[in-house]
């Protein structure tokens, strides 16, 4: 797992100088205790932080996350959400999120922005300005919640 995170250190011809970058990024998404293993060998939440590393190790001002949890059994889900909710605010970089889960969204976020169908333009934005840790039965994030899928077209 190791190479894999060193993917984009490598491409910019910056690896040898990176070595303790990788290390870092693996001890941050907690991974640490395996940089030797193979891909096949990983759960797949940890799989998902492999992911996550490969982008930290490139230090980035601005990291994109198209569905980073969709694949995930829902307690693993839910434990990672966590876990980028602690790296992001650790961090302190700039994350844009894309997610179809509203609770997903709402939880992490500070700002969500409802797109319509293709093509996508943006129908809603709904501020969150919660402090953090959220929790999911908070009363204002079920009301939120209520909210974007009423926008959406759907309604309880």
């Amino acid at each position: 797992m190791r190479d894999n995170v060193a993917i984009g250190p490598e491409a910019r011809g910056v690896l040898a100088g990176s070595q303790k970058r990788i290390d870092d990024a693996l001890r941050l998404v907690k991974l640490e205790a395996f940089a030797s293993a193979f891909p096949h060998q990983l759960s797949g939440g940890m799989a998902q932080r492999a992911a996550l590393a490969r982008a930290l190790v490139n230090d980035p001002h601005l990291l994109l996350l198209d569905e980073p949890l969709g694949r995930l059994d829902s307690l693993t889900r839910l434990t990672m959400q966590d876990e980028l909710l602690s790296l992001w605010r650790q961090a302190g970089y700039t994350v844009i999120l894309v997610t179809h889960d509203v609770e997903e969204a709402l939880l992490l976020s500070e700002r969500v922005i409802v797109l319509t169908e293709r093509p996508a333009r943006i129908k809603a934005e709904v501020a969150v300005d919660l402090p953090y840790p959220r929790r999911r039965d908070d009363p204002r994030i079920v009301a939120q919640r209520q909210h974007i899928l009423e926008i959406l077209g759907f309604s309880t």
